[in-house]
């Protein structure tokens, strides 16, 4: 007859570590880095389109009120 080990949470807790990697994970490895391919060689390059300035007006003061006479 064997008997259970009441295990409190607290080292549930510390053995849950182990159980995991025992178990494993579903997840994917994950893929190794590498430098992106960048500008292809031999394709001409284009400075970017350069738009004129916005040029606001001066703000007009505000005119009075007129007053019936």
């Amino acid at each position: 007859m064997t008997t259970a080990i009441q295990l409190t949470p607290g080292r549930v807790a510390q053995a849950w570590f182990g159980i995991l990697a025992a178990i494993g994970t579903p997840a994917c490895s994950p893929k190794p880095r590498g430098k992106s391919p960048g500008w292809t060689p031999g394709r001409t390059r284009l400075r970017r389109i350069r738009y004129p300035k916005v040029k606001k007006r001066a703000t007009l003061s505000p005119k009075e009120p007129s007053v019936a006479v």
